[in-house]
């Protein structure tokens, strides 16, 4: 099963396929070039036209670097970690200097101004690695994992209370239902005590969800009614554990429970090119009270999608006067055989 604890978050070597690796390293590079063409710059009003001119070299340079680093990936993580950084090094200052000889011998850049443009590389290579080593320290497996524990969704004390009650009705008119109940409220907290560093594979989640579902249809009764929309997809996909039954339950709080009719609770998962898409709908009533609710579920899925995905998940909220949907974009990733 995969583990945050081979995320590219804790490691020195970032996962330069991730997006936002990527975007921190165009933001870096490119801050580095602005404070190079105000530190050339005399005055004030040169120093744009400095950065534009920089910019229209340095651009293409990082854009095929961060190609090759995306290709060396794995390479490069297998090898020990010095090693690896002064391999990317090398290969900064390698690329500088083959881009600096074509320009020249175009005419759009000065002649022998090889060791200038190999030393700007070095040192802007050596000024992020040094940036993305003290960002793994910070994000170390041992922190990322406390964080993520105390960061695990718990099952609501209500819940329990509510399971409880509904379990001791059915002890003597159906005690096959009432030990099939048992055995689903086990699953579910023997979910919530599962290492948070662990991936769960798609199909386990659902099961679980279904599991509470039916427990919350022995309080709800016909009041619940629930529209899986589930798309052809791989079952065995890696995300990370309970990531839906939160936000099925706060569904269930907050949309289908205050209202006396109950209401039909929309949950579709599809998958579009390489993007895992999961949206739950619920029916609103906003002179409830408890459907206002508070967003620390939301708050606490969103800083998890963080821990493992960095800027590669999203989760999103759209609104309108009679539904509430939660919708989370994962990137499709297959659990490790």
């Amino acid at each position: 099963m995969t583990s945050i604890r081979h995320f590219p978050a804790s490691y020195p070597l970032p996962d330069w396929r991730n997006f936002g690796v990527m975007l921190r390293l165009l933001l870096g590079a490119n801050l580095l070039a602005l404070l190079a063409a105000l530190v050339q710059t005399p005055t004030l009003a040169g120093w744009l036209p400095r950065y534009v001119e920089m910019a229209a070299l340095v651009e293409p340079l990082l854009l095929l670097v961060l190609g090759l680093l995306a290709g060396l990936r794995d390479v490069l993580r297998r090898l020990p970690v010095r090693i690896g950084q002064a391999g990317i090094v090398l290969l900064v200052a390698l690329t500088a200097a083959a881009q600096q000889l074509f320009w020249a011998s175009l005419g759009l850049a000065e002649n022998h101004g090889e060791l200038r443009a190999i030393l700007l590389a070095i040192s802007a290579s050596i000024v992020l690695l040094a940036y993305f080593e003290l960002r793994a320290h910070a994000f170390s497996p041992a922190q990322a994992e406390a964080r993520l524990v105390a960061l695990n969704a718990r099952i609501r004390p209500h819940f329990l209370f509510n399971s409880l009650n509904a379990v001791l009705s059915l002890i003597r008119a159906q005690p096959q239902k009432a030990e099939a109940a048992l055995e689903s409220l086990s699953d579910l907290f023997r979910a919530a005590m599962r290492d948070p560093a662990e991936l769960i594979t798609l199909s386990d989640e659902i099961a679980l969800c279904r599991q509470y579902l039916d427990l919350e249809k022995l309080r709800l009764g016909e009041r619940l009614a629930v529209d899986w929309q589930i798309d052809a997809i791989p079952m065995e996909m890696a995300i990370p554990p309970l990531m839906l039954q939160p936000l099925i339950e706060n569904a269930v709080y907050h949309g289908i429970e205050p209202q006396a009719e109950g209401g039909v609770m929309v949950i579709a998962i599809t998958r579009k090119q390489d993007e895992l898409l999961i949206a739950i709908c619920n029916p609103t009533n906003a002179a409830a009270e408890h459907a206002k609710g508070n967003h620390l579920a939301l708050s606490n899925i969103r800083e998890r999608l963080a821990l493992y995905y960095d800027l590669e998940a999203r989760l999103d909220i759209q609104t309108t006067p009679n539904t509430y949907e939660v919708r989370i974009i994962l990137p499709c990733r297959q659990t490790k055989p």
